[in-house]
Parts: C-alpha cells; sequence; structure tokens
C-alpha cells in the first residue's frame, strides 16, 4: 500500500476512560491535523473509531493512539480504498465532516431496560480468523483450550441487521447458521430473549463486521447462566477473516461496512444478494434505496429504481404493512392544512377501530396508540395543530390522540401599552373571549389556583417570568385522576408523548411505577421539552420506564425551558432505559432527518 493512498481506519476499545475531556480534545486535535474525516465515539466504556484519510496520516494516528496505556491490545484494522466522493453515500456514512461525540453506549445495544444488563469482561473467548475458520472446517471435531468439543452442537449466529446479511454471510456445511432477521442491533436482545431455546447446551460461534457486536451480544448470551457459558466470538470480525482467507474461505457473497466503501468482497465475485422487485442477482447498495415504512435499507436493481421510487422491505411484508398507504415522499417538510374534521380531538370511533382483530390478511397491524399531553396555558386542538406534521409522519405506525388538561385558566394580558395580545379586551372591559380566542388548559397549576375565575380575563400581576414552571406545583391529583378516568374510557394506550409542562405531568406518572398498575399502565413515553418538579411523588429512586427525551442542545434557544433542565430530567430515568434527542431549535418537537427517523427508531421498537 502506497502511503500516499486514501485508506480506512476502523477500532474499538472497551475500556475505563478516567478523563472522557482529555480524550475528547486528543480526537479533535489529532484527527484534524492529520485531515481524518468520519466518526468518532466516546464513552466512560471505551472508545468506537471509524475514519479515513491518507495511510501515511493513518498511520501517524495509529501511532499517536498507541501511546495512551489504554489502547494497549487494540485491533487496528487498516484498510485501503478509493477517495470519498462527495456524494450521499459519502455524507450518509459520515466521511464528509469529523464528528466527535460522548455516548452513553458505544454500540446501542439494547432500547430497553435489561434484567441483566452485560458486562463486556463476560464476553465470549475470542477466535482468531484461523480458528474460527478451522472449527468451522472441522465441525464439531475437538479442539484444545476449551473451543467446541463433538459432544456438543454447533451453531453459527449472524449478530448484523438484515440488510447486511442479505449480501454476504457464513456458509459452512453441516453447521446450522441463525440469522436474527433484525432492522437494527438493538432488536437482538429481544431475538435471543425469544430464540433461547436454539442457542440453550450449544456451542455458540457468532460474527459481525468488525467485532464490537459480538462483544455485548456475547455476553448477553452468556448472562443468562447455565447452559449459555460457551459462547465464541469471531475476533476482528469478518473483515480480519477476509484478510486472512483472500479467497472467502466459509464466507460467501460481501462484507457489508458503515463507510463509503459500502461493502468489501473476495476474490470470489458471485453475488448473493437478489432485487427486492424483480428477484434478480445485485447487491448493490450505493442508491441507498429505502423501505418506505421502516427506512431500512433494501437492495433494488437499477431497472427497478426506474419504474417506482416506493419499496416495502422483506420484514414489512412479512409484518403485512399496509402498500396502499406508501407515500412517495417519506422525510420531506410538507406544509400541512387542517380543516375542521381534522381538529376532532378524539374520534369517537378511534378506540372501537383500533382495537378490533385483524380480518383481512392483507390489513395492516394495530398501530402505537399515543397519548398526547400538551403544555402550559396551551389546549388539544392548538396542540394537534402544532403537531399535525409530527403526526403526518408518524402515522404509518402511530396514531396520536390528544386531550385538554383538566385545569382551565382564566385569559390574561398586560396592562402596559407594550401588550401585543391581539385577544385582549379594552381596557376596562371583561368581554367574553372573540371566536379566536381558545379556552387555556393545564397539568400543574399555582399553589394557590382556587380554579377558573368568573371573568373570562383579569390582569397579569407581574410581567412574563420565563421560570414560573417551578411554582406551578399543584393539581397534580386533579390531573392524576382526570387521566385515569381518559385511560379508562379512551383507553389502552401503549405510550404518552408530553410537551413541556405535558412531559413533566407524564414523567411523574412514570415516577409513581407499580402504584398505577392496572390504571395507567406505560411501554414508554416522550418528553419533549420537559422538566422534573420537586415533589413528593418524584422521590429519589431512578424511575424505569423506557423514555426519549427530545430537546434543543444550545442554551438560550429555547427560552421556555432550558436544555440542562431536560438533561436533568433524563438522568432522574434509569441508565440503559432512555434515549436522547438534542436538536439544535426552540421549543419545539423536530420533524426533519436526522430526528424524525430517530423519532421512527425509538417507536418501531414497540410495535
Amino acid at each position: 500500500m502506497s502511503k500516499d493512498e486514501y485508506g480506512v481506519l476502523l477500532y474499538y476499545k472497551f475500556a475505563s476512560i478516567p478523563d472522557l475531556n482529555s480524550l475528547f480534545s486528543f480526537y479533535h486535535s489529532n484527527c484534524n491535523s492529520l485531515g481524518l474525516l468520519g466518526r468518532v465515539r466516546l464513552s466512560p466504556n471505551g472508545v468506537n473509531v471509524t475514519v479515513g484519510g491518507l495511510l501515511s496520516a493513518l498511520e501517524k494516528h495509529i501511532e499517536a493512539v498507541k501511546s495512551n496505556s489504554l489502547f494497549q491490545g487494540t485491533d487496528f484494522k487498516l484498510a485501503s480504498s478509493h477517495h470519498p466522493l462527495n456524494d450521499k453515500v459519502a455524507v450518509e456514512c459520515g466521511f464528509t465532516s469529523l464528528s466527535i461525540r460522548v455516548v452513553k453506549e458505544l454500540v446501542t445495544f439494547s432500547s430497553y431496560p435489561l434484567l441483566n444488563p452485560p458486562e463486556v469482561s463476560n464476553a465470549g473467548r475470542h477466535l482468531s480468523a484461523a480458528e474460527f475458520h478451522s472449527v468451522l472446517q472441522s465441525a464439531g471435531q475437538l479442539m484444545k483450550n476449551g473451543s467446541p468439543t463433538d459432544d456438543k452442537h454447533l451453531v453459527l449466529l449472524d449478530a448484523r441487521n438484515l440488510y447486511e446479511t442479505r449480501i454476504g454471510k457464513f456458509h459452512a456445511p453441516s453447521v446450522e447458521t441463525l440469522d436474527p432477521g433484525i432492522r437494527q442491533y438493538s432488536d437482538l436482545p429481544s431475538w435471543i430473549d425469544d430464540n433461547s431455546q436454539l442457542l440453550r447446551g450449544k456451542h455458540v460461534l457468532m460474527y459481525c463486521t468488525g467485532g464490537i457486536r459480538c462483544e455485548m451480544a456475547s455476553a448477553y448470551i452468556r448472562s443468562k447462566g447455565a447452559g449459555f457459558e460457551n459462547v465464541f466470538q469471531l475476533y476482528g470480525g469478518i473483515q480480519r477473516y477476509l484478510e486472512q482467507f483472500p479467497d472467502g474461505g466459509f464466507f460467501r457473497g460481501k462484507n457489508f461496512v458503515f463507510d463509503h466503501r459500502i461493502s468489501v468482497g473476495s476474490s470470489d465475485t458471485s453475488i448473493m444478494g437478489a432485487c427486492l422487485i424483480c428477484g434478480s442477482s445485485y447487491d448493490n447498495y450505493s442508491s441507498r434505496c429505502r423501505c418506505t415504512h421502516c427506512r431500512i435499507l433494501v437492495l433494488v436493481c437499477d431497472s427497478c429504481q426506474i419504474k417506482s421510487d416506493a419499496y416495502v422491505c422483506e420484514l414489512c411484508q412479512k409484518h403485512r404493512m399496509d402498500f396502499g398507504s406508501i407515500p412517495s415522499v417519506e422525510d420531506g417538510e410538507l406544509a400541512t392544512v387542517l380543516d375542521k374534521n381534522d381538529l376532532k380531538i378524539v374520534c369517537s370511533d378511534s378506540k372501537i377501530s383500533s382495537q378490533l382483530p385483524l380480518r383481512n390478511g392483507n390489513a395492516a397491524p394495530r398501530k402505537l396508540r399515543i397519548l398526547c399531553l400538551h403544555g402550559f396555558r396551551q389546549n388539544a386542538s392548538s396542540f394537534k395543530g402544532r403537531s399535525a406534521s409530527l403526526a403526518k409522519k408518524l402515522k404509518s405506525i402511530a396514531e396520536l390522540v390528544f386531550i385538554d388538561a383538566p385545569h382551565e385558566l382564566a385569559f390574561i394580558y398586560q396592562s402596559c401599552t407594550e401588550a401585543k395580545n391581539s385577544c385582549a379586551p379594552p381596557s376596562g372591559q371583561h368581554a367574553p373571549p372573540p371566536e379566536n380566542c381558545k379556552r387555556k388548559y393545564a397539568w400543574l397549576v399555582a399553589s394557590d389556583f382556587g380554579g377558573k375565575v368568573e371573568a373570562d380575563w383579569k390582569i397579569a400581576n407581574q410581567p412574563f417570568d420565563p421560570l414560573q414552571y417551578q411554582g406551578q406545583s399543584g393539581g397534580f391529583d386533579v390531573s392524576l385522576a382526570y387521566l385515569k378516568k381518559m385511560f379508562s374510557e379512551q383507553g389502552p394506550f401503549d405510550g404518552i408523548l408530553g410537551f413541556s409542562q405535558g412531559a413533566a405531568m407524564a414523567a411523574l406518572l412514570c415516577a409513581q411505577g407499580d402504584k398505577l398498575k392496572g390504571e395507567i399502565d406505560l411501554r414508554f413515553v416522550i418528553l419533549c421539552s420537559g422538566f422534573a418538579l420537586p415533589l413528593a411523588d418524584f422521590g429519589q429512586k431512578p424511575i424505569n420506564c423506557p423514555s426519549l427525551h427530545i430537546f434543543g442542545s444550545d442554551p438560550g434557544k429555547d427560552r421556555q425551558i432550558t436544555s440542562h433542565t431536560s438533561r436533568y430530567l433524563a438522568s432522574r430515568f434509569e441508565d440503559g432505559s432512555s434515549v436522547i434527542i438534542e436538536h439544535e431549535f426552540g421549543h419545539i418537537i423536530p420533524t426533519r432527518s436526522p430526528y424524525m427517523d430517530n423519532i421512527k427508531d425509538f417507536l418501531r421498537r414497540f410495535l
């Protein structure tokens, strides 16, 4: 390899990182000085790096990393490649810029809080490419030092996503191969739980692209105890195997990679993949065609791409997604015009229709039902209008149900001449509000709130205080009783989406734990611009409920709820049960990509 060639470097290391800020500074300085582009992910438990640049620069980077004792024993996978073009493949793979982030997990193993979270120190034994090949070759013959023996059945387990396995996988005669067929890595724990009988008492040989996914997955299998001890993983993944066996060995097809190369093959040019539409041999993902429903990559040949731009992957076909509802544009920012019929808060038949069993084999499965709680001094109608884009983009997987909070508020206006409230009545009058002023409600109110006043208008007793939400801590019991009634009459609901004060109310419900079991059962919550209130009901114990937290990342962009306030609320949920989406906007729910994709990814885990 010429040092003037372009190359790609992949490596990961699980280790306790004592100073993340220092490590972040190192990567920022080193990668920028060497002109490296790609992804660097740092966590308290290690690093995961995929970067590209001149081979000479990559070699200098490796030497700099090796000087840190934390990286002793790291497997640096360096390969030459073509220079990334400035096209959608390079952009999507992150090879047109340098992205360094601090994350909770190097790879998101599960969106649910696991009863037995895996410890990477308990991962399966590493097998070199030569050892892995030898095991498959002998398929049951005794190997030394605790390797698979002939008195146990041997199974191959592919830890990758469906779209990866469709263009290449291991195939060995007389060895059973298990392909979980998952959309994303975080679906693997559920597959393991549901198919543990296929692994119990077996010698399990796992493999993935570069090895990192097998570390967590093998540890999870071994954590199940007796009968699951014999788990082995291909060290360095498929990449190291193909370097050792350039003719492909027992690997057929191509190895999907998460950089601009897209895939890497062996000297065997046979094609394993097939076009989703016509079935012809095809294994090129460069067009980045995606399923209209779940957005995973699909293989569509050039001829079929000309005929259509709407595709349904085999997983969505298997679960009988509604083919007739495929839009031609999924993630565009489309303007939405609502008529009066669109603004009905809860359709009288919504509960019945969503709960009916499927009678038509081609019908779509039941969507998730999500109860939406608006913010302070809002109402269901206005929240539904502001969330129209969100509802439109979730319509294939979720039904959003909007309700008014129980505490009705009086209209207020400023007495100063600068007040620009178009709904304020003339000075000295308390006329009924004009038709364009809708009733306003709240989930939580000030401790001295006495209910709705007789007059429709009242003058504000002080200028607007951006921290007023901290004093609105009364009325929880009334709202709780009201929501219990809503769940009984309008439910069941899979989860709650709360905005601002609605998010604070939803968090208080989650903090109740088993106290509400049977009355308000939640599978998840989505908390947008949320905050925590210092109420006794909130308690000190971490909240155990899958949660998605959405808030602005930049201080000052959200003038109502600061980013550190929402971040604190997220910290009140158990580690491993919360997902955070930070955006660069203000007091809104973002519906652009990639935020919308992340919201959908979270919700699909509950379908």
